[in-house]
């Protein structure tokens, strides 16, 4: 399991990055995002997905986390 961080983009969207395969890659879409649910399998615009576990709330950006190669990767 990979660490990873994702990032707020200028124009208000998110990145996430994983430094072992200096891979950087923009987010499409986050499985669980509401004020009281935020995580879950992550797709990238590559079409590759990470699963991070769900938070009970939106961290405050950047945030580094553990996360598994998801059904996409």
């Amino acid at each position: 399991m990979p660490n990873v961080m994702i990032r707020q983009t200028e124009s208000g969207g998110l990145t996430l990055y994983v430094a072992k395969k200096d891979l950087e890659e923009s987010v499409v879409s986050i499985e669980h995002n509401t004020d009281h649910c935020w995580g879950g399998e992550i797709t990238l615009a590559d079409g590759s997905s990470y699963y991070i576990e769900p938070m009970s709330e939106v961290p405050s950006l950047p945030i580094t986390v553990r996360a598994k190669r998801g059904a996409g990767g």
